[in-house]
């Protein structure tokens, strides 16, 4: 979405704050970070799209992967995920389980679980996931860990 319009409409909600929530609307990032009770921190996106290739099986490894490195960009080490999927009932589920197994070996490629996820009927079929990491908050969350090189593990 365009910046200017996806600024028009969080522009009207209501303001939340929250001290342990290091990354959130305010930086306009691809994912959020929150810090945990035990001094680490959660890093977690949520990243789907219709597809970008014919092929089930790249479909999925391609939007798996992009999930993932949301992730990565904040310094983070993927922990699970959870597919999140629109398809359509005219298409074959042979084609959605080749979507599937596209995103779940990226999943273990990463060296992490696909935990389960949620699945609707839409006309237009869309995939992708929910990604969910550890990331530890001194500098290495968000732009500054970016802009300073720095590495968490």
């Amino acid at each position: 979405m365009d910046p200017a319009v996806l600024d028009l409409i969080l522009g009207g909600l209501p303001l939340q704050r929250d001290e342990n929530l290091l990354v959130g609307f305010d930086h306009r990032d691809d994912a959020t970070v929150y810090r945990l009770p035990s001094g680490e921190a959660i890093v977690q996106t949520v990243d789907f799209f219709t597809p970008v290739v014919d092929d089930p099986y790249d479909y999925g490894a391609i939007a798996a992967a992009n999930s993932l490195s949301d992730v990565y960009a904040m310094n983070g080490k993927p922990l699970f995920a959870l597919n999140v999927c629109a398809f359509p009932k005219a298409v074959s589920p042979d084609v959605w389980r080749e979507v599937l197994r596209g995103g779940a070996e990226k999943a273990i490629e990463a060296g992490i679980v696909v935990a389960g996820g949620h699945t609707i009927d839409d006309t237009e079929p869309k995939y992708g996931m929910v990604v969910t990491g550890l990331v530890i908050p001194n500098g290495c969350g968000a732009t500054s860990a970016r802009a300073q090189g720095t590495s968490c593990y």
